[in-house]
């Protein structure tokens, strides 16, 4: 067991939300084994999608490089053994991780949905013709254009603070934000109206914490194992077979979301769409939860059948 001597190293980004998600998985172990808070070190580690050059940019992620952008640089620490797990939220990570590393322990999945945030309007139904809406998130932009293609959209990253800053700037009237992350952070006070799963699906993962260590290190395993979700895991497997069978990515956007139906059935949803709006395909379907994987892939290459060749090109 990790002592005060010899203690348990979480690794995290630095950001407010990384490490809130890092604060709950020490609270979470430190519950499960009966472990003081000193046997516990959070180790905050700088990755590329950090480097404010880059954010403040406004570049959209595809230029920037967006696989690993937010795991690369924790991942190699973990590899290196300086750190004993890494804490990401898990719609950020690929769904194939480096060899030598498995991502299997999940947290209770907070809220999935996406929030609506602006200063001005409560709803996006409420936006006026034209008016100007910031996301870095192509699969929100596309969802946003099917459903209102008068609005502008443009390029809009940073943390919460960065992107209130630009809506009360002018930059734009409204964006976007995960519940999830809101409420991690205890930001009632932000401008929101979380938004139904039926008006806009969210991205694979959402609002889910999850958790990587080095394949062969069993120590961790057993200690992560008292802290892991099983449901969360089903939601997430069916949800990342899908993304993987799609090859998803930041440049593709994608909607996905699973959930344990009352009589314990998974039901998987999911869409695809061109990436100016245009269209949109949607597939649903209800599966025992032991079937969940399949479910993904098999979903995908219904979707991939229907999109044909060339579906997420630029227009």
């Amino acid at each position: 067991m990790p002592t005060p001597a010899n203690p348990f190293r979480i690794g995290t980004r630095g950001s407010p939300l990384a490490l809130a998600q890092a604060v709950e998985t020490r609270a979470r172990l430190m519950a499960a084994h009966g472990l003081p808070e000193a046997a516990f070190q959070i180790v905050v580690i700088k990755v590329k999608g950090d480097d404010r050059a880059l954010v403040d940019a406004d570049k959209p992620l595809k230029e920037i490089g967006n696989k690993g952008l937010f795991t690369k640089e924790i991942e190699d620490e973990l590899l290196a053994g300086r750190i004993d797990i890494a804490v990401h939220s898990s719609k950020d990570m690929p769904v194939e991780q480096p060899a030598g590393l498995v991502l299997d322990c999940f947290l209770p999945r907070e809220d999935e949905r996406d929030a609506f945030v602006s200063v001005k309007y409560r709803a996006i139904d409420e936006l006026p013709q034209g008016a100007v809406v910031g996301t870095s998130s192509l699969r929100r932009r596309a969802q946003l254009l099917v459903r209102r293609p008068d609005l502008k959209v443009i390029e809009f990253r940073g943390n919460v603070q960065t992107r209130l800053k630009k809506l009360h700037e002018g930059l734009a009237v409204a964006t976007f934000l995960a519940k999830a992350g809101l409420n991690r952070l205890g930001l009632d006070d932000v401008p929101h109206r979380p938004i139904p799963v039926e008006e806009m699906l969210p991205a694979i993962a959402q609002g889910a914490i999850g958790i990587e260590r080095r394949a062969e290190d069993g120590r961790t395993a057993a200690l992560l194992t008292a802290i892991h979700d099983a449901q969360t895991g089903l939601r997430l497997a069916a949800e990342r077979a899908l993304l993987a069978a799609l090859d998803g990515s930041c440049q593709t956007p994608i909607g996905g979301l699973a959930t344990i139906e009352p009589d314990g059935m998974l039901r998987l949803r999911g869409e695809i769409l061109r990436t100016d709006g245009s269209e949109v395909l949607t597939d649903d379907v209800t599966v025992p939860p032991t079937e969940a994987e399949a479910a993904g892939r098999a979903m995908a290459a219904r979707l991939l059948a229907r999109a044909g060749e060339g579906f997420f090109a630029p227009r």
